[in-house]
């Protein structure tokens, strides 16, 4: 049993909202679902004739994409520990639905698994 999920809660919280502030430098939310970030081009202009700027162009989406798709995966895995603080299942190993040791817990409030079947 975690001794404080008011502690976790909270740091998951700032978290999320750190995450999200990353996002909006790189990314938009999804009109279509709010829930998905996508990567925004950062002043790409495809009238543009000189085939080297155009490279760099699309040099920098391609590092915004990997950008966004990494800082989306941490959020998505901040809100599933979200998630289970609410449902009740926090702190449980989604395998073997042992107790997460409370150090890794500190370590990394999102860890869905104990050490023994982490990824």
């Amino acid at each position: 049993m975690i001794s404080n999920l008011d502690f976790y809660k909270n740091k998951l919280e700032e978290e999320k909202t750190r995450l999200e502030r990353e996002l909006e430098t790189v990314g938009r939310r999804n009109p279509k679902n709010p829930e998905d970030w996508e990567p925004t081009e950062k002043d790409l202009n495809l009238q543009s004739s000189d085939p080297n700027e155009m490279a760099d162009k699309f040099e920098e989406l391609d590092t915004r994409v990997g950008i966004e798709t990494t800082l989306e995966e941490e959020l998505n895995s901040i809100k599933k520990a979200l998630k289970r603080i609410k449902d009740g299942g926090f702190g449980k190993c989604e395998i073997c639905k042992k107790p997460i040791d409370e150090n890794r817990l500190k370590a990394n409030p999102a860890a869905a698994a104990c050490l023994k079947h982490a990824l």
